[in-house]
């Protein structure tokens, strides 16, 4: 707590010093989203590195002014809730003066330029994500009013809650974590039993693009139990980019990564080559828009991609085919094919990249 009012603190006399100086305050921020910003680690994934470019957010230019007045009134708003210690969602900043803010997604991306800033992890800031997250299977732990909670019962799926996350008292005997990237999937593995018929395992979906209390659980599984995590994607570019966000991490969190990423992240499927492998039918399969050319394009020029040859040939598959395939296509060879026979044979015989 210290440590965050005193950041606040430096930036709040920067600005003081320039007005008594006669100058117009600025405040300065890493340029997040700059490709020429990032590096790639095998170990971490995606980082900012230390001495990057910069843009300046200025309080006497038309363009930038309102944002300076913003990234301000945001930090006041955590400067008080850090001294008293309370906590709000970001939702809860954004309705609190919502003529004021204009967007959600204007305080969402303030917060995490104030978090850059500062050099201070987001949920130190006393700010919470509004989870999306769900977790089930091999996993126990206590709440801190004293109510235990067991995902092993497959009624039971947990909402991924931030105060959870610096849990020391997790307990689990799972053999692996699947992450598994819609919620549909999700649901129809549970229906299935899945976690309890193969193998004990703890299952986790992002719901989508994974939320960062999300990503700080598969994290903090990966650290406490040291047990394989595999991948269960749609075989599209969109599924592929969701993967790399929870193995190496997103440009705009990059100076996150050491919390956030997972490297050792196996991709399990749904594979390009699995589709030939299966005979699925053309028929089932879906063409790619412009956009989905597009994306996997950008990804395939990624510098992680680079050093994943196997991952590269899987994307050759999908860019010569120009198809891509959602999990549910594996319904066309049978109802419960995905948790009879899939991801069972794929863990027993080693069938990912």
């Amino acid at each position: 707590s210290s440590e965050v009012l005193e950041a606040i603190e430096n930036v709040i006399q920067g600005i003081l010093q320039s007005l008594a100086q006669k100058k117009a305050p600025v405040l300065t921020v890493a340029n997040r989203r700059d490709w020429r910003n990032i590096e790639f680690k095998d170990s971490v994934g995606l980082q900012m590195i230390p001495h990057c470019t910069t843009k300046q957010i200025r309080s006497d230019c038309p363009q930038s002014a309102p944002r300076f007045a913003l990234t301000l009134k945001i930090l006041s708003m955590i400067y008080k809730m850090v001294q008293s210690n309370t906590y709000a969602t970001k939702r809860d900043i954004y309705y609190s003066d919502t003529l004021l803010f204009g967007s959600q997604s204007a305080v969402d991306s303030i917060i995490n330029d104030i978090s850059c800033m500062l050099k201070i992890p987001r949920r130190s800031l006393h700010i919470l994500s509004t989870t999306k997250g769900f977790v089930a299977g091999n996993l126990s732990y206590t709440e801190e009013d004293g109510t235990k909670v067991n995902c092993t019962c497959s009624a039971t799926v947990c909402i991924i809650k931030q105060k959870d996350l610096n849990r020391k008292d997790l307990i689990s005997h799972a053999k692996f974590v699947l992450i598994v990237e819609k919620d549909a999937t999700f649901q129809r593995l549970l229906d299935d039993d899945f976690f309890n018929k193969v193998s004990p395992c703890i299952m986790i979906t992002g719901r989508g693009v994974p939320d960062l209390n999300t990503r700080l659980l598969v994290r903090k599984l990966w650290d406490s139990f040291q047990i394989p995590i595999f991948s269960l994607m749609d075989a599209d570019p969109h599924g592929v980019e969701i993967m790399c966000v929870y193995k190496y991490g997103s440009v705009s969190m990059s100076f996150e990564a050491h919390h956030l990423t997972v490297p050792s992240i196996k991709w399990l499927g749904l594979l390009p080559s699995d589709l030939k492998r299966l005979n699925i039918s053309k028929d089932a399969l879906i063409p790619f828009t412009k956009q989905d050319q597009n994306k996997l394009a950008s990804i395939q020029k990624r510098p992680y991609i680079a050093c994943q040859p196997l991952w590269k040939k899987e994307l050759e598959i999908m860019a010569a085919s120009k198809l891509k395939a959602e999990i549910q296509v594996l319904t066309s060879l049978s109802q419960d094919y995905l948790s009879r026979v899939y991801l069972p044979n794929k863990l027993q015989f080693g069938g990912w990249v």
